[in-house]
Formats: structure tokens, sequence, C-alpha cells
């Protein structure tokens, strides 16, 4: 389990068997490398942490006012601007939102669960719809938030 045993045992949390918590390259940092392969639509994990009331680097929003610090899994995630998962902070799941084979960087775009970044930054995902700069929801320009629409919890 990636999680200390002060978070209880739980089978769904992220275990050491299906991930990695690695650096992926001096620019970008650590992230989390799946190590088995994953179906679209497949729940990846529950995820826990400690609640606190600020916006730090390794925090994602919960709601306002409140953040989850998690620095064994979700804290590491990497922004993709076409992730290859989705974080509900509802649930305190992660789904898979295409196929994601082993030896893969699982990717959350992080405007989905933050209104205002820690630090906003330039975007390198190469993907077709790049935006180029990652902010939060509140912080992109008018109808950037329509890249969501096909994540459930956000409709």
């Amino acid at each position: 389990m990636l999680y200390p045993k002060k978070y209880g045992v739980n089978p769904l949390f992220p275990q050491a068997t299906d991930f990695n918590v690695i650096t992926k390259d001096v620019s970008t940092g650590y992230g989390v490398l799946a190590r088995r392969s994953f179906e679209a639509g497949e729940l990846i994990a529950v995820i826990t942490g400690e609640v606190v009331p600020d916006i730090l680097q390794h925090t994602l929003q919960i709601c306002e006012g409140k953040h989850l610090l998690d620095q064994y899994f979700t804290g590491y995630l990497l922004h993709a601007c076409s992730p290859n998962i989705s974080v509900d902070m509802h649930s305190m799941t992660v789904t898979a939102l295409k196929n994601i084979p082993a030896n893969t960087f699982l990717t959350m775009d992080y405007a989905q669960t933050e209104e205002v970044l820690y630090k906003q930054f330039p975007c390198s995902c190469g993907s077709e719809n790049c935006r180029g700069w990652i902010t939060g929801s509140l912080e992109m320009p008018a109808g950037a938030l329509q890249i969501f629409a096909e994540v459930p919890e956000l409709n």
C-alpha cells in the first residue's frame, strides 16, 4: 500500500503493486506511474489524506476552503490537457478516462479539481488541445471549461 497505516487499510487505496511514484524528468519532477494496465471507466483507486484549509503545492481542492493533502499518491498526479484519469473529490475516487497501458504516467487536468492553482505554469503535455498555460478553473478564459463536457461528475 502506498498510504501509511495511519489512514487504515482499504484494498481500494493505491497499492505499490499497481503504482510507483517516481521522477519523470528534471523539469517535470515526480509522477505516478501505472505498473499495470487499466481499462477506460475502471475505478483506479480510492484516495485519502489530510484535509487542510490552504492551497498547497500538492493539494487537491475538495471544496472552497478545504483541500486534500496527499503526499503519497494524488499529490504527484501529473497534468495533461487530455488526461487519462478523472479525480472525483466528492467520492474521493480516481477513474480511468481511457485505456491506460502499463508503464504510463497518470495524468489529470488540474482545472478539474482546482478553482485557483497554487502556482500557474506553462504546459508541455503535447496534446492536440493543449491550452499552453495551466490554471485553475476560475482562472481560465471564458469557454475553456468545455473540455470537461465528457467528465460525468462535472455535468
